[in-house]
This record gives structure tokens, sequence and C-alpha cells, in this order.
């Protein structure tokens, strides 16, 4: 944010009811989320093929996705345990047993 927009803020925040501040502040967390990105279909049969490779022989694998929650990728690291293609989740082994949807995956990399 720039100089100018601080300084106007804090000049008339002093006027402000608190529900319009936390209006504002979430106007600012909600300009800094990120866009789902979408995958073309070649991009996703190479995650499809990688996701298969790494079930079929026990590979540890580090898949980013996109968290809804926080609007932003993650990475998660471990074994891949199920695939399960009617939920359309994924299941890892990681310490927790981590669930991600399919459609959030963006990146596969096998260790």
């Amino acid at each position: 944010m720039s100089e100018v927009n601080d300084r106007g803020t804090k000049k008339w925040t002093a006027m402000m009811m608190p529900e319009h501040e936390e209006m504002l502040q979430q106007m600012w967390q909600e300009q800094e989320y990120k866009q789902k990105p979408i995958l073309d279909e070649q991009e996703q049969f190479e995650l499809n093929t990688r996701l298969q490779l790494a079930l079929q022989n026990d590979l540890t694998v580090e898949v980013e996705y996109y968290d809804h929650n926080s609007h932003d990728s993650r990475k998660i690291k471990g074994k891949l345990l199920v695939a399960d293609t009617l939920a359309n989740t994924l299941k890892f082994d990681n310490g927790e047993n981590t669930t991600v949807s399919f459609d959030d995956v963006l990146e596969v990399r096998i260790d």
C-alpha cells in the first residue's frame, strides 16, 4: 500500500466505527488473495501420470495444491495412500493423513 493511502487511513481511523475498520481490514486481505491457476488438459494428464506412478511404486511425492481457506498455494510431502476417483480426492501419509482434492492439485514432484 502506498504511503498516501496509509496516511489517509491513519487520519480517518479515529472517526471510524469499529465495524468499518473491520470491513476495511477484510477488504485489504481480500485484495491479497491469489486466484487458483487453471491447468490445461496436458498439464492435468502429466500430473495424473506422476500421481499414478507414485501410487503404484510407493514413492514419496511433494504436491503443491491450492488451499481455498487461505487463498494461496501450499505444499505437502508424503506417501500417497489412496487416489479416490469417486470422491475426487488424494489421501497422503504425512503424519497427519491429509486429504486434497484432485481439482486443487497444481504440481506434483516425485522424490
